[in-house]
Parts: C-alpha cells; structure tokens; sequence
C-alpha cells in the first residue's frame, strides 16, 4: 500500500496530536531540527508544518490527511477543498473581534477602522457583513499589543482566537462579536478520500482515535454484592450497555463491572457503597469501542 502522509502542526495542536497517536499505539520520534518524524507504522509518513498552511496543503493534494484548526480551513478558504474527518475535540477556541474597554464600538465603527490580526480572510468576511469601512493590519504571531485607547495605537480592533479571554482582560480588551467557535479537527484531501486503501486508512485512524477519546472520558468500576443486595444494585447502576455480572467463589454474591463516565463517580462511589457494594475498584480505561 502506498504510505499515508499525514501533516502534523506544529505548537499545541502537536502536542495533543503526539499524545492521541502515542495512546493509540502509534510512536513518532522528531529528530531535531528536523520536520519528518520517524514512526513505528511502515505505512504512514510524516511531516511537521505551520498549523496556518496544514489545511492548504490537503487541499492541493500535498498530503493526504491533516490536523488543523477549523479557523484555519475556513481562513485559507478551503472548506469545500477538504473533508473534516471528525473533530478531536483539542483547544477549543473562538474567534473574536475585541476593543479597548474605554470603547464604545458601536461609535467607533461610524469611523474607518483599522483592523489588526493574523485572520485576514476572515477579518475581511466580517467587515463586510458588518458593513464597516475599515483597512486589515497584518499581524505575526501576539496582537493584543497593537491594539489601545490613545492615539498611537496602530489599530483600533482585534479580532484575534482566544480560549479563556484572560489575555484580552490583561490587556485592557472587551470582546464585541464573535466570528466562530474552533477547535483541532481532523481533516482529509478529497483526492485521499477517492482512494479505497487510503479511505479505509483514514477510516481505521478515526476508529482507532475515537476509541481512546472515549476512554478517557470513562473508568471502569468493579465492586463485590451480596445476593441479597444483587438485585437493588444493578437497578442503581448506570452503564454503557449493560454491567458485566460474575459469580463469586463459593456462591457467596456476585463481582459486577460497569464502564461509567468519569464525571459520573463522585456521586456514583457513594450510592453504590449505600446499595451494598463492596471492594469497590476504579481503573483506567485505553480504549473503548462504542
């Protein structure tokens, strides 16, 4: 089989990216001051980019999938060009339009405006659909400091991603619209997708990521229960499907074992400690196939 190319970005989205392959199975080692990692699977290859340009080099079929920021497919207006595999979920952000906090915006916008930001795409779709005159100022990387209430100031809005807001805050800064929610996807060229043994690849990887994902939204709890508190256990038991039931030796009572979200078993040790449950276990789950 010809080998899937697959992009990594770099930053954050690498780091969870690295993370997610290494639960899955899959180990990449990057060399330093190199951009093509080595890996333990002899039909993927790899290579390191800019998260800015992943989504454009599926789109001219340079590699066959990709991870990227969904602000990023839709800022190289490539959405129709490359296929979201599914989202994994990984720093979520949103893209906001930000002033001053002294500012009232809608006064400002009655005046041309200069905009600063990386997002010059998206920036421009904005102005238009908000009907502002304003002029974008290209910004490499940090943004928050071209942007101020006094007269030097070298523009007069952001529209920057944020996560939580507290760089804007710390910066004096007020978001005033929202452009888009993001967050790290999954993406695929349309050219890979015509590929049958490429498709199926792709599919494979989804399978494989989804099923680590959901393991480390979930634990396994396995208990012991008398027979005569059997009964009124498994009714309070919430599960996946349902609980997994073993007879203890002796025929003394019953060992029961249930898949449960995590954010479930704060409140769950306790009702099932009240229901009769006894050498109550909690583990860690790899992966779950739903």
């Amino acid at each position: 089989m010809e080998k899937l190319r697959i992009l990594l970005a770099k930053g954050r989205i690498y780091e969870s990216v690295y993370k997610l392959l290494s639960d899955v199975g899959i180990s990449i080692y990057l060399p330093d001051r190199t951009y093509f990692p080595t890996t333990n699977q002899d039909d993927l290859a790899f290579q390191v980019v800019k998260p800015q340009i992943t989504s454009a080099l599926l789109a001219n079929n340079k590699a066959d999938v990709g991870f990227s920021g969904k602000d990023w497919v839709y800022e190289n207006n490539v959405v129709d060009q490359v296929e979201e595999i599914m989202d994994l979920g990984f720093d979520p952000v949103r893209i906001v339009a930000a002033v001053p906090n002294t500012v009232d915006f809608d006064s400002l916008i009655k005046n041309p405006v200069t905009i600063a930001t990386e997002y010059q795409n998206l920036s421009r779709q904005w102005i238009e659909n908000k009907k502002i005159s304003g002029t974008i100022f290209r910004t490499w990387g940090t943004s928050e400091g071209f942007v101020q209430d006094n007269e030097d100031s070298l523009a007069q809005i952001l529209i920057d991603n944020t996560s939580t807001g507290s760089s804007l805050r710390a910066n004096n800064l007020k978001i005033v619209d929202t452009l888009m929610e993001s967050s790290t996807r999954m993406y695929a060229s349309k050219e890979a997708l015509k590929n049958p043994e490429k498709k199926q690849k792709i599919m494979e990887l989804k399978m494989l990521f989804e099923s680590v994902l959901n393991a480390r939204n979930r634990v396994m709890l396995e208990m012991n229960v008398s027979k005569d508190n059997f009964d009124a256990l498994i009714k309070g038991l919430p599960s996946m499907k349902s609980p997994t039931v073993s007879p203890l030796f002796g025929d003394n009572g019953y060992a029961v074992k249930i898949a449960v979200k995590k954010s479930e078993v704060p409140t769950l040790l306790p009702k099932l400690q009240s229901l009769g449950a006894t050498d109550i276990l909690e583990y860690a789950l790899r992966k779950v196939m739903l």
